[in-house]
């Protein structure tokens, strides 16, 4: 019997998890874009290509930690209805900080790169010397 309800609840969390970092990721990187696009001084063609790419690291990372933390029995699982919920909503609960902590990580890194590109970039001066004999 213990089976059939670790198994309900990986029915349970997966789904859940899986949707949970969907939709984090498409609302951070559909506003996420309008940043790239002011971080590559309107070179959409870029800015775009790297948010995607930004896209498919934060899919990879977060459904791979979700993936990472599956296991229910860890838990001391005793085979009840209500240690199952108690156990998924603790996993539930904790993945959901960690997916608000890859939120912010994130931001934080929009914000970052758009100061940066902000900012002017060194005026380089050189001094030209005559290459010729130099008379006095």
């Amino acid at each position: 019997m213990e089976t059939s309800k670790i198994f309900i609840g990986y029915i349970i969390y997966l789904p859940i998890a899986i949707a949970l970092t969907y939709f984090v990721s498409k609302t951070l990187f559909k506003n996420g874009k309008t940043f790239m696009i002011d971080i590559f001084k309107g070179k959409d063609d870029i800015a775009i290509a790297t948010n995607r790419l930004f896209e498919v690291g934060f899919y990879l990372l977060n459904i791979g930690w979700a993936l990472l933390i599956l296991k229910i029995d860890n838990y001391h699982f005793n085979d009840t209805y209500q240690n199952l919920i108690e156990i998924l909503s603790f996993k539930i609960g904790g993945f959901s900080m960690y997916l608000g902590l890859m939120l912010f990580l994130n931001m934080y890194l929009f914000f970052r790169g758009r100061k940066k590109s902000k900012q002017r970039p060194p005026v380089v001066t050189q001094t030209i010397r005559p290459k010729g004999p130099q008379v006095q």
